[in-house]
């Protein structure tokens, strides 16, 4: 079975980023997250959800640029 929730260890991992960062990311609401008793865990739909943003950012950025 594929799994749902990742803790916010291993969804730092994932993104290549440290934990730190990735609570900011949680407390400015650009990736959720949900509470399970004590522990913070992170849907990997989440974190799909925001690097998908990230690269529709980053086209957006891009348009208009020509490349060689």
């Amino acid at each position: 079975m594929t799994r749902l929730l990742l803790a916010a260890s291993e969804a730092a991992e994932a993104l290549a980023i440290p934990r730190s960062k990735l609570y900011e990311l949680f407390a400015a609401g650009l990736i959720r997250s949900v509470r399970i008793d004590r522990s913070r865990r992170v849907p990997v739909e989440a974190l799909e959800t925001y690097v998908a943003g990230l690269l529709d950012r980053e086209e957006v950025t891009c348009r208009g640029f020509v490349t060689v």
